[in-house]
Order: C-alpha cells, then sequence, then structure tokens
C-alpha cells in the first residue's frame, strides 16, 4: 500500500530557513530532506510542479507547531491579521507529535484553534482532521456543562480582539445544537448542524473580524465580499476534500434557507443554523453600533413564530432565554449581576452580583436565585450591556459558586 502524502503550504515556507520535515513527491521520491532550505522562488515553483508532500504524522506535528507560536504570541499583544500570514515554522518539538487531532483545554482554547483553521483557508494543514478534532471537542465541552459553555462564548462575544469569527461559530454550533435537542432532531441532523456553524463564515473570516472592528459601513467590496462568502466557503471546504454534499448545502443557504434545493428531512436543522446566525449576529456589539440587548433579541425571535417554523424559533428562545448565562442585569435592588445558569423560566435566571448598588465591585459574588418570590429585591429589572460593566469576572469563583449552590 503506497504512502499517502499531504499538500505543503510552500507559500508560507520561508526561503532560506531550515525545514523541520521531509518533502516527498506523490510516488515517495525523497526531494528535501529535513534541515535544508528553499534555495529561491523558482525552487519553490519547482517543488510546487513535483506536488511537494509530506506525511501525515508531520503535517499534523507541523500545524500543532503553528498553532503553539500563534498562541504564544498572541499573548505577547500581536493582532490576529499578522498571526494568520505567520510563515510556518522551522522548528518541531517532539511534543508536537501525537496521535490524531485531539484539541486540549477549554472553551477559548478551541476559540483559538478554530480561528486559526477559519483564517488560513484554503493554506489550511490537515483542515478536515483539524475540524474533526474541534467538533470532538465542542460536543465534549458541550455535553460537559451547556450552562458554561453558554455562559464562557457570551462572556467572549464582546471581546472584539478575541476574533470574532471563531466565537460567533462557536456559539452558533452551541445554541443550535442546544435547540437541536429541544427539537429532538436526530444526531445525524445535530452533528451536521454543529459542524455547519462552525465552518460557515470561512469565507469571509478574516474580514469578518475587521468588520467587526470597522465603525464605518462596509464599502462596496465589502459587501460583495459579504454577499459572496457562502460559495467561496464551499470551494474552500470542498478545498479540505469534505464531500459531504448536505452539509456543503447547510453552508451555501445558511443566509437563505428559504431557497435552499435540500432534502426536505434536513430543512429544519438548515432554518436552526440560520436563525442561530441571525441571533448572535443581533446580540454581538460592533464597533460600529452596540449589540442589541438578550431580552430584545430573545423577544424578536418570539414575534418570528410564524408558521410550520415556529417550533425552531420557540425552541431556541428556551435555549437562550431572556438573559442568557454570561450576559448581565440589573437587579430590582440596583446590583449589577452576571447570568451564570438559565432558570426554570425564560425571565428568572440564576445570577451572582458582582456590582454593588453604588456601582462598586463586591469583594464576593453573590449568588441569588432570581425565580424567588420572597426575595422580589432579587428579581430582574433589566439587561445591562457588556460595554457598561468594567470589571472582569473570574470563571473559577463563578464555578466555585455554583458547585456552593448546586446550580
Amino acid at each position: 500500500m503506497s504512502m499517502k502524502y499531504h499538500p505543503i503550504p510552500l507559500g508560507r515556507i520561508q526561503l532560506g530557513r531550515p525545514l523541520p520535515i521531509d518533502i516527498w513527491s506523490p510516488d515517495g521520491r525523497l526531494l528535501l530532506r529535513r534541515g535544508q532550505t528553499l534555495r529561491s522562488e523558482s525552487h519553490r515553483e519547482m517543488l510546487a510542479q513535483h506536488q511537494a508532500g509530506m506525511t501525515q504524522s508531520d503535517a499534523m506535528a507541523w500545524q500543532k507547531s503553528l498553532e503553539r507560536t500563534m498562541r504564544a504570541l498572541r499573548t505577547e499583544g500581536v493582532d490576529l491579521a499578522t498571526l494568520a500570514m505567520l510563515p510556518m515554522p522551522a522548528e518541531i518539538l517532539d511534543s508536537d507529535y501525537c496521535e490524531g487531532m485531539h484539541v486540549d483545554g477549554g472553551w477559548l482554547d478551541v476559540q483559538d484553534v478554530l480561528r486559526g483553521l477559519l483564517y488560513q483557508g484554503h493554506h489550511a494543514v490537515m483542515p478536515a482532521m483539524r475540524l474533526t478534532g474541534i467538533e470532538q471537542k465542542v460536543l465534549a465541552l458541550l455535553r460537559e456543562d451547556p450552562d458554561e459553555a453558554l455562559f464562557i462564548l457570551f462572556q467572549a462575544l464582546p471581546d472584539l480582539s478575541l476574533g470574532y469569527c471563531a466565537t460567533h461559530a462557536l456559539l452558533c454550533a452551541v445554541v443550535g445544537a442546544l435547540t437541536a435537542e429541544k427539537l429532538a432532531q436526530n444526531e445525524d441532523q445535530s452533528a451536521l448542524l454543529l459542524r455547519s456553524a462552525l465552518v460557515m463564515n470561512i469565507g469571509m473570516a478574516q474580514p469578518q473580524d475587521k468588520l467587526a472592528r470597522q465603525r464605518t459601513p462596509p464599502n462596496p467590496a465589502q459587501r460583495t465580499l459579504i454577499a459572496t462568502h457562502a460559495p467561496t466557503g464551499v470551494e474552500i471546504l470542498r478545498d479540505f476534500g469534505i464531500c459531504d454534499d448536505i452539509l456543503l448545502e447547510f453552508v451555501q443557504w445558511h443566509h437563505a434557507p428559504q431557497d435552499a434545493p435540500i432534502d426536505p428531512a434536513y430543512a429544519s436543522a438548515l432554518h436552526v443554523l440560520h436563525l442561530a446566525d441571525a441571533q448572535i449576529a443581533k446580540m454581538a456589539p460592533r464597533a460600529s453600533r452596540p449589540a442589541m440587548s438578550s431580552l430584545h433579541a430573545v423577544k424578536s425571535l418570539v414575534l418570528q413564530d410564524e408558521g410550520s417554523i415556529g417550533d425552531a424559533h420557540r425552541a431556541m428562545a428556551a435555549v437562550l432565554g431572556f438573559y442568557p448565562p454570561g450576559s448581565y442585569v440589573q437587579l430590582v435592588n440596583g446590583e449589577v449581576a452576571v447570568v451564570v445558569k438559565r432558570g426554570l423560566r425564560a425571565n428568572a435566571p440564576h445570577v451572582a452580583s458582582i456590582l454593588g448598588v453604588g456601582g462598586m465591585p463586591l469583594a464576593k459574588y453573590v449568588y441569588h436565585d432570581t425565580a424567588e418570590m420572597h426575595t422580589p429585591q432579587y428579581a430582574v429589572r433589566s439587561s445591562v450591556p457588556a460595554s457598561a460593566v468594567h470589571v472582569r469576572v473570574h470563571l473559577e469563583r463563578i464555578r466555585r459558586l455554583r458547585v456552593q449552590h448546586g446550580i
């Protein structure tokens, strides 16, 4: 059985730097040994003509090395656009060689890995396997604690420095999957919805982040990009080796599900994807406009509840509640609290007060069940935009609070 080689991102290899991998031709001839260099642009072109490839283990390790480098630079404040253009690293550590495409860490680690894949687009290394690894990690984290998933991602949504495209994708995946569960959609439909949400905007990942930070309306070129990002995304996914026609149709039609020539069995899941995309976009701030409050966004879902698609609207409204985990509310007594868990009623979540009546940070988070009838002073009075809360919420303190109160 012949060895299968994976394409090398030749355009991202710097001239004169030692290669950390062997480069092979499709028929197994060694073209360059690790430690050797690309000498010139003509040398790069020659390797391209020979369909230069690398082994699967080298491809996976090289990608892990790149992601490790990107994370390190990110902590130093390097901007996302610069990170997306990084050349492939000249060093691979032994620890980079491991089986599979397992994603370590929590939600923000997944966000980081997903952002890298979305940014790289056509130039991604081992994209299909990486996407599978991301998807498996998302499912594992979501099953572990749906409320914490919503909490972390809604906390991340206003932070445009993290990269809006990946946070939006993960929130759509989580909200879509939870809605599919409420609708009792089968596992195949739910998995398809989740994977589609992760990649539906891959055709405009970097521009999506730029637009989120842009204070002016989209220019004509940006409007064209927005209009064509779905078919561009399908093209990129085909290059990834993804040939699932239903998934590609979900990406193609996620903005216009009513026009999709799709198997009726999947129409409901496609509508949920479209709905999640629209809802998260409403609730996300832009430099050019504030976010819609979660209360108004969810109420708009209920108002759109029409005909045969109404079940999806009601299910998503129930998943989010009027005040989803990670959002902020003001209580009747004047305190500002962060929502930590959904309640039995949409308007009565579990919260932790973080700011006192005078707006000063509380030394200790204070838990309240806003549904308790005998403490009306702790009921929710209104939503509070994230932009008005100038303190950092500590996840570990929230976790301890939830454990302490058994929620």
